[in-house]
């Protein structure tokens, strides 16, 4: 029997803030992002979740957010966006953002 799969909706409505990176195979500064992204979820362990979604295998989610530029970064809390960026977005203002926001009981 298989694990049933999240769905976006129900991974940003978790208690824990998400990092969602918009993102393309072709687009070279996605590329930059991604090591930073991987750096961030370590450190931060489980109390941010990141995610990277396709927007050429998912027009849906990218049309339903407007995203115009990659990569596109958004903070989810409790299904909400809190922040947004486009461009590459260094470690440490990504901590600062996470850090900003209010703690939320489990």
């Amino acid at each position: 029997m298989q694990a049933k799969q999240e769905t976006f909706k129900e991974i940003i409505n978790g208690n824990a803030p998400v990092v969602v990176d918009f993102f393309a195979e072709w687009c070279g500064p996605c590329k930059m992002m991604a090591p930073i992204l991987k750096d961030f979820a370590t450190q931060m362990g489980d109390r941010v979740r990141v995610i990277k979604i396709d927007i050429d295998k998912n027009p849906a989610a990218a049309q339903a957010y407007r995203i115009q530029s990659v990569p596109t970064l958004i903070v989810f809390q409790k299904g909400e966006p809190v922040w947004r960026q486009s461009g590459v977005v260094q470690k440490k203002q990504l901590e600062h953002v996470v850090n900003q926001l209010p703690r939320t009981s489990h």
